[in-house]
């Protein structure tokens, strides 16, 4: 099997780690009061349901590390219908039972993100849009680098990977300025930053439409309904402005496709974070 680069490199071999000090501090009792430690064992693991398997290189090295000689794990992103198989290995039991709860939870979690990142992902393209879906940095503190193989394995792009990244200027940081002094502030910035592209969010067509006069690039569109993505479409364009719209705020599989039809440039979402985790069997016998 071949681990993507960075796991392979074990860049990510302290963080999967506090994952296994964290799930068996000082050993695992049962497994060693059964004398099971040294015992051949193997491990299966399948799909129970369909999904887009994610989590994949996590749960591998992780197994890796346990001790545990990984023979074969599908790539991120495979679709796998159910019954389907998706990695297997070999070691001792020891190794095997310590590692296997936590690399199926890894699997199982993030491959519910990317299967629902694939999800509204098939219908803009279904639809025949081309319009890329960008997932938030709203998801569970501490698991962004997961969640962000996730949904780059559900084919979406990451919004932001944090605040060191882009220039998204909000409603709250607005409301810190005197409003007479905005015009000279977002200048400031963009010239500071010169090769960040300038996103504001806003909350109306009024709004959006003073933003754009004072040089928001793209305009990240907070609650708008897809009816009033096309009005302000229509607005910016009898005003002479031009500007990237992002819907945000309540972007989901059930409404994708009527934003990118209303004439969204990308979708901004955190539904996918919210999906429930797909179902991994595993399976554990005596090795030969």
């Amino acid at each position: 099997m071949r681990l993507d680069p960075a796991y392979a490199a074990g860049l990510y071999d302290d963080r999967l780690r506090t994952l296994l000090q964290e799930d068996l501090p000082f050993g695992d009792l049962t497994t060693q009061a059964l004398g099971l430690d040294g015992q051949p064992a193997r491990i299966d693991m399948q799909a129970r349901q369909p999904m887009v398997l994610a989590g994949i290189d996590a749960a591998a090295r992780l197994l890796q590390l346990c001790g545990v000689q990984v023979d074969e794990a599908l790539p991120a992103g495979s679709r796998l219908g159910a019954g389907e198989p998706l990695l297997s290995g070999q070691g001792s039991a020891g190794a095997v039972l310590a590692g296997w709860k936590l690399a199926q939870t890894l699997i199982e979690a993030s491959s519910g993100i990317a299967s629902a990142t694939a999800a509204i992902v098939d219908a803009l393209r279904s639809a025949g849009y081309a319009t890329p879906l960008a997932c938030t940095r709203k998801n569970l503190p501490g698991s962004r680098w997961l969640a962000t193989e996730a949904v780059r394995a559900g084919g979406g792009v990451m919004h932001r990977l944090g605040l060191s990244e882009t220039l998204l200027v909000f409603p709250e940081h607005r409301a810190l300025l005197p409003e007479a002094a905005l015009p000279e502030r977002l200048a400031a910035l963009r010239a500071q930053q010169p090769e960040k592209r300038l996103v504001v969010e806003v909350t109306s067509l009024a709004e959006a439409l003073q933003m754009a006069r004072l040089g928001a690039e793209v305009l990240q569109l907070e609650r708008f309904s897809p009816a009033a993505v096309t009005e302000l479409r229509q607005a910016l364009a009898a005003a002479g402005l031009r500007a990237c719209l992002a819907p945000a705020g309540g972007v989901n599989l059930s409404n994708a496709a009527a934003y990118a039809q209303a004439g969204a440039d990308l979708l901004v979402s955190s539904a996918p974070y919210l999906a429930a985790p797909k179902d991994v069997k595993v399976t554990i016998a005596a090795a030969d």
